[in-house]
C-alpha cells in the first residue's frame, strides 16, 4: 500500500492547499464542484479501479487506514472551497497571515482572472429599467411549462462567475440566464455588448482541469437581440458563412482595438483582446438567426422561448462544456479542456515558471500521421508519394445477402431495430491510444496492446456469411493485405486466427487520452437521461416504456440528450478533418492539420474498437438464440423476430435476468435501445433493392439523423 506522504502529495496536486466523512451525496457533488472524475480520483489515491470511488460515493463502503485520511483531507478542503448551497461563509477567528508570493505563470496555461473589485457586476433585474419596458421578475423558472430537471443540489457557484456560464440576450435588452436569472443589457451596440459581458454580466466557467482555462462567457442572441445590434436576419455569404469585412459592425469591432478569429464575424463569433497577463479579455457569441444551433444537433431549440433556451445551453454547459460551436466543435474543445497541451514547469537553469508538456496530452504542436493512417491530400504524405495503401477503419454499412435467409426467416412477421447508446463513447472507455509520433517496423511481433496500423493479410479467415466480416467497414471478407488498427489485428486473435505481420507503424508511449472525455460526456448522457424519466434502475419492460415516451417527457432536456450525442459523433469525426473547399490542392496544408488534435489514429482507434464491440456482440447472439442480422449501419442491427418487441428475441436466463455476451437493454453507452419495428416483408425488399433496412427502420434516415 502506498505511503501517507505519497497520497498526500498526489492530493495536493488535485487540491493545491489544504472528522468523520461528509454523506455519500454529499462526496459526490463536492467532486462534481471541483471537477474532478472518479478515475482522476482514484488514480490520485492509488486505486486499482474506479469501483472504489463509487461505492465511497454511494455508502456501499468506506475508506480505511491512510486513504481514508487522505479522502478526509481532499473533501475537507473541497468543502472549503465549495460550500453547499445555502451554507452561510465561515467568520474566520483572526486575519489570515499574508499569501505566501505566487510564481508568475505564462498565459499558456492560466485563465482569466477575476473582476477588478471596482468593476460592479450587474445585478438580477429588480425593477423596470425605463418606463416604457414592463417589469421583469428577478427570476423564474427557465421554462414555464416544463417541469425542472429533478437533481439533489445544484453545482456550487464560482464567485468568480455568480451569474452562470451564458445568457440569451433578446431585443429588449434582457440576458436570460441559467436557473431562471434575467439580466438588464443595456448595450446596443456590438462593442457594448462585448465590454458589459467582460465587466458587469459575472458570466463564464471555471477550467475543467487545473492547468487548463477558465470558459469565456458566452452570449446568445436572439433574432430581435441581432437585428438591435444592427446585424442583417441572415448572412448573404452562405459559403463563407461570415459577415463582409466592410459591413459596419466588423468595422465598428476593429475600430475599437477589438479583434475577430479567422472564423470571422459568423454564426459562432469570438471576439477578443490579446490577453493581459494572467486576464484574458473574450466573448463568444452564437447568433441564432443564423443557425447557430443545428437542427439536427439541437432540435427544436432555435425555435424556443429565450429562457428556454438559456436552460437548454446552461445545462449542456454545466454537464459538458460552455458551447464555443457546433457539437463537432465542443467534443474536440472538451478533450483539450479536460487534458490541457500544457502546464506550468520550473526551468532549472532561470528557476522561471515556464510553459511544459502536460503528460498525457497531445501537446501543441501537429503531429504528422504514419503513411497509412493519412490521406493521399496530407502535405507529408503526398511528398513521400506513398503508394501503400490506407487504413480503412469505418462504422460498419452492411446488408446481408438475400440468397442466405432461410424460409423460416422468411416467415418471421417482424423486422427489429436495436441501437447502441453512443457507441462510439462507449468504446472510447479505457481506450489506450499512442501520444507519441509512430515508427514504422519490418515484420514485428504482433501486441495486442500497442496501439497502431498493422499491414496483415486476414483474407484467409473464413466467417459465417450470415454474419458482417469484423475486418472491413462493408462486412465483405478481404481480399488481400490490407493495413487494420490494433483492435482489429487482436479481434482475429482473439477468434483463433494466426496474424502474420507484414509491417507496422506504432507508438511505443501510450496513454488513455480518452479517458476524461469519456467519463464526463457518459455521465452528461446518463443523468440526461434520468431527467427524462429513464434510469438505470428500470426492468427492461419499463425501459422501453420509458424511452418510447422520454422525447415527450421535456423537450428542453431531450434537446440536450441530443447535443450530448451530437458531441460524441462529432468530437471523434473532428479527430480527423479533411481539406475543404473547391480551391483546395493536394498536398497544400489545410487548417485542421495544423491542430495537435489532428489525430487519424485516435479515430480509427475509437472505430475499430466500436465495430469488434459490435461483431462480438453479433456472433454471440448466433451462439445464443440462433438468430442472424438482417443488416447493420453504424451502431444499429436490424433482426428478424417473432414479436414486435426486443423481449421477443433477446438471450434470457432463467433467472429473467440478460444473457452476458449479447445484447443489453439498458440507458448506459453500450447498451442498446429500440430503434424501430417494420415487417420483415418491408425489410426483404429493401435489401433485395440494395438498400439498407438499419438505415430506415424508423423512418427517414433515423440513424444518421439522430448524430450517433
Amino acid at each position: 500500500m502506498a505511503s501517507e506522504e505519497e497520497l498526500f502529495a498526489s492530493i495536493d496536486a488535485l487540491l493545491e492547499e489544504e472528522p468523520q466523512l461528509p454523506p455519500p451525496a454529499e462526496r459526490a457533488r463536492l467532486r462534481e464542484a471541483a471537477g474532478i472524475t472518479q478515475a482522476r480520483l482514484a488514480e490520485a489515491l492509488k486505486l486499482k479501479s474506479t469501483q472504489s470511488i463509487k461505492n465511497w460515493e454511494n455508502g456501499r463502503s468506506e475508506p480505511t487506514g491512510t486513504r481514508l485520511s487522505a479522502y478526509q483531507r481532499l473533501l475537507k478542503g473541497w468543502a472549503a472551497k465549495y460550500p453547499a448551497p445555502g451554507t452561510p461563509a465561515a467568520v474566520p477567528a483572526a486575519p489570515a497571515p499574508a499569501a505566501a508570493p505566487q510564481p508568475e505563470v505564462p498565459e499558456t496555461f492560466t485563465g482569466p482572472a477575476a473582476p477588478e473589485p471596482q468593476a460592479e457586476t450587474a445585478a438580477p433585474v429588480q425593477a423596470p429599467a425605463a418606463a416604457e419596458r414592463p417589469a421583469r421578475p428577478t427570476a423564474r423558472p427557465a421554462t414555464s411549462s416544463r417541469r425542472p430537471a429533478k437533481k439533489a443540489a445544484p453545482p456550487a457557484v464560482d464567485p468568480r462567475f455568480p451569474h452562470g456560464p451564458l445568457a440569451v440576450l433578446d431585443g429588449d435588452g434582457s440576458a436570460y440566464g441559467v436557473n431562471g436569472l434575467v439580466l438588464d443589457c443595456p448595450a446596443t451596440t456590438a462593442v457594448e455588448l462585448v465590454e458589459w459581458t467582460l465587466r458587469e454580466s459575472g458570466l463564464g466557467a471555471p477550467k475543467l482541469h487545473r492547468h487548463g482555462k477558465d470558459a469565456d462567457p458566452l452570449i446568445v442572441l436572439t433574432a430581435a437581440a441581432a437585428a438591435r445590434l444592427g446585424l442583417p436576419e441572415r448572412l448573404e455569404d452562405r459559403r463563407g458563412l461570415r459577415l463582409p469585412e466592410d459591413h459596419p459592425v466588423v468595422k465598428q469591432v476593429l475600430k475599437a482595438k477589438w479583434q475577430l478569429t479567422q472564423r470571422g464575424f459568423g454564426p459562432w463569433a469570438r471576439i477578443y483582446r490579446k490577453a493581459q497577463g494572467r486576464e484574458r479579455q473574450c466573448v463568444q457569441l452564437a447568433i441564432l438567426p443564423w443557425d447557430a444551433l443545428d437542427s439536427r444537433s439541437w432540435p427544436g431549440v432555435s425555435e424556443m422561448e429565450p429562457a428556454d433556451v438559456a436552460r437548454v445551453l446552461g445545462v449542456y454547459a454545466q454537464r459538458v462544456i460552455t458551447p464555443r460551436g457546433g457539437t463537432a466543435v465542443n467534443g474536440l474543445e472538451l478533450m483539450t479542456a479536460l487534458r490541457p497541451p500544457t502546464r506550468p514547469v520550473r526551468d532549472e537553469e532561470t528557476g522561471n515558471w515556464v510553459s511544459g508538456l502536460n503528460p498525457g496530452s497531445l501537446g501543441t504542436e501537429p503531429m504528422d500521421p504514419a503513411p497509412p493512417e493519412g490521406q493521399p491530400e496530407h502535405p507529408a504524405i503526398h511528398r513521400l508519394g506513398w503508394t501503400g495503401g490506407f487504413l480503412h477503419e469505418e462504422a460498419y454499412q452492411w446488408v446481408r445477402s438475400v440468397d442466405t435467409l432461410t424460409d423460416e426467416e422468411c416467415l418471421l412477421p417482424y423486422a427489429v431495430g436495436l441501437d447502441l447508446n453512443t457507441a462510439f463513447l462507449a468504446a472510447a472507455a479505457r481506450l489506450v491510444v499512442g501520444l507519441s509520433e509512430p515508427e514504422h517496423f519490418v515484420r514485428p511481433k504482433f501486441y495486442p496492446k500497442v496501439p497502431g496500423s498493422w499491414l496483415v493479410d486476414l483474407s484467409h479467415i473464413d466467417l459465417d456469411p450470415r454474419l458482417p466480416s469484423p475486418f472491413t467497414p462493408t462486412g465483405e471478407r478481404p481480399t488481400g493485405p490490407a493495413w487494420y488498427q490494433t483492435h482489429t489485428v487482436a479481434y482475429a486473435q482473439e477468434l483463433g486466427f494466426n496474424v502474420e505481420i507484414l509491417e507496422a507503424y506504432l507508438r511505443k508511449e501510450t496513454g488513455a487520452y480518452l479517458d476524461p472525455w469519456h467519463d464526463r460526456l457518459r455521465t452528461a448522457y446518463v443523468d440526461t437521461l434520468a431527467d427524462l424519466g429513464v434510469t438505470k434502475d428500470l426492468t427492461d419492460v419499463e425501459f422501453l416504456a420509458a424511452m418510447e415516451r422520454h422525447k415527450d417527457v421535456d423537450p428542453a432536456m431531450a434537446a440536450v440528450l441530443a447535443a450530448i450525442k451530437a458531441t460524441v459523433k462529432g468530437g471523434i469525426g473532428k479527430l480527423f478533418e479533411n481539406p475543404q473547399g473547391k480551391n483546395y490542392k493536394d498536398g497544400d496544408p489545410w487548417p485542421a492539420m495544423m491542430r495537435s488534435t489532428w489525430r487519424p489514429d485516435i479515430r480509427a482507434a475509437v472505430i475499430s474498437k466500436a465495430r469488434v464491440n459490435m461483431h462480438r456482440k453479433l456472433l454471440n447472439m448466433s451462439r445464443m438464440t440462433g438468430l442472424f442480422p438482417l443488416a447493420v449501419l453504424s451502431d444499429c442491427v436490424v433482426y428478424p423476430s417473432p414479436g414486435s418487441s426486443p423481449l421477443d428475441f433477446l438471450p434470457y436466463a432463467a433467472s429473467g435476468k440478460p444473457q452476458p455476451g449479447g445484447f443489453r437493454l439498458g440507458s448506459t453507452p453500450g447498451l442498446a435501445k429500440l430503434e424501430g419495428v417494420q415487417s420483415m416483408l418491408w425489410a426483404v425488399e429493401l435489401m433485395e433493392q440494395g438498400l439498407n433496412p438499419a438505415r430506415h427502420i424508423k423512418g427517414g434516415d433515423a440513424v444518421l439523423d439522430e448524430g450517433e
